[in-house]
């Protein structure tokens, strides 16, 4: 497995889809992602079946993400929301998910109940109790490996100057990149990237129907971003899919209309590696 810090070294940003479970993960890399990135929003969906506003738990991310840490070799970025509480609650939080494997901690200056960032109505902390989560999550680490990203949504709250000033603050804490959510048109990405990324990488969040334009992640590298997420877009794609599916079931009383569009028992097992699996096996018997 290539080092996530060695991928953010390259001149190319860097590409990672999100997921958020095992077999999400296994399918991007089988595509030929290098990284991934575990969407603390997309587990609030699949596994809670409810909205990104603060219910899910870190056990529940770390859980998932020892699963997908498992199945794939690629770095994970993990979403930990803002550390699930307080400084001690972050460092908690920081050794759990180190442990489960993540290749970066992601941590939000957001208040709670948190929210998606592209959500309306959300609240920040102030900026010495996020630095002082900051410096907590540094010291809870046990690699240097295990990278710290830090994130401001103070832009849809105090305005595009005191984010950045956030962030400028965040990476005097030692942090090993940035995350200024919700930037609103290609200029204030722009202004982000002019002030920060000849220093530290940055990171664009590409959210459909959210509030930064989406774009590909060439011209976002020409920008200045050297991280590109789609963090939710897994989850989009296929909840799109299954009710095009369950309501063709229903209707129809059979699958046959969806075959094209499905594997099948062996295309799954293939993907899997069901085959490689019981001749593993077979080596105990």
């Amino acid at each position: 497995m290539t080092s996530l810090k060695t991928l953010l070294a390259r001149p190319q940003p860097l590409l990672a889809p999100g997921v958020y479970d095992a077999l999400s993960a296994l399918l991007a890399e089988q595509a030929g992602f290098e990284a991934l990135y575990l969407s603390g929003a997309s587990i609030a969906y699949t596994r809670l079946g409810r909205s990104d506003v603060g219910l899910t738990t870190a056990t529940e991310v770390a859980q998932t993400l020892a699963h997908i840490t498992d199945r794939v070799r690629l770095p994970v970025i993990v979403d930990g929301d803002t550390g699930f509480g307080n400084a001690l609650n972050v460092q908690r939080t920081v050794r759990e998910f180190e442990r489960a494997g993540a290749a970066m901690i992601q941590l939000e200056d957001q208040g709670f109940p948190k929210r998606c960032g592209h959500l309306d109505g959300k609240a920040v902390v102030g900026v010495n109790e996020m630095c002082g989560k900051l410096r907590a999550a540094l010291d809870a680490r046990r690699s240097s490996e295990t990278l710290i990203l830090a994130r401001t949504d103070a832009l849809a709250i105090e305005g595009l100057d005191a984010a950045l000033e956030r962030a400028e603050r965040y990476l005097e804490c030692g942090v090993d990149a940035l995350f200024i959510e919700a930037l609103r048109s290609p200029e204030q990405m722009r202004a982000a990237c002019d002030r920060f990324a000849s220093r530290i990488p940055l990171l664009a969040n590409m959210v459909e129907g959210g509030k930064t334009p989406v774009l590909d992640a060439q011209e976002l590298g020409r920008i200045g971003f050297r991280i590109v997420i789609f963090p939710g877009g897994t989850a989009r794609a296929v909840a799109h899919t299954l009710a095009r599916y369950y309501g063709t079931l229903r209707q129809d009383g059979t699958t046959a209309a969806m075959r094209g569009e499905m594997l099948d028992f062996d295309g799954l097992n293939a993907v899997i590696g069901t085959p490689e699996l019981l001749a593993a096996g077979k080596k105990y018997e």
